[in-house]
């Protein structure tokens, strides 16, 4: 006999599967294109990389995305993007190493910040020139 973590007679009468299911939010339109998101992450970014794009090798499914990455370092990343985060799963476009254990990012920024000096040298100079143009606006 298979033991299961939800024995169903302690449900109360009036719960419905919806409410108990962990998977509501992948019913209907609810679902999370991660590769709308992917392709989003990539065009916010791009600037400051020497190329990112969205793998079209790797399956791209509803829970996961991939993305090949170069910096400006010449070293290159295939990135995974789920609801966990952003992190490296191989040190080479289209590959996934399961070995490779590396943390989790929040951001494609905090990601790309602990991987390429260059990035963060970029991208900070592109948010000076947007302070410096914000405030010529508002001092006109």
């Amino acid at each position: 006999r298979m033991e299961t973590g939800c024995n169903p007679m302690e449900l109360p009468n009036n719960t419905t599967f919806e409410e108990v299911s962990d998977y509501k939010d992948f019913e209907g339109t609810d679902v999370k294109d991660l590769r709308l998101e992917a392709e989003a992450v990539v065009n916010d970014v791009l600037f400051a990389v020497s190329n990112m794009f969205v793998s079209k090798m790797l399956p791209c499914a509803e829970y996961v995305a991939y993305i090949n990455v170069e910096n400006r370092e010449r070293n290159r990343y295939c990135l995974e993007l789920s609801e966990a985060g952003l992190r490296v799963v191989a040190y080479e476009f289209d590959q996934t190493d399961d070995r490779l254990q590396t943390p989790y990012h929040e951001t494609v920024y905090s990601l790309l910040d602990s991987l390429s000096p260059a990035y963060r040298e970029v991208f900070g100079n592109a948010l000076l020139q947007r302070l410096e143009a914000l405030k010529k606006d508002s001092q006109s």
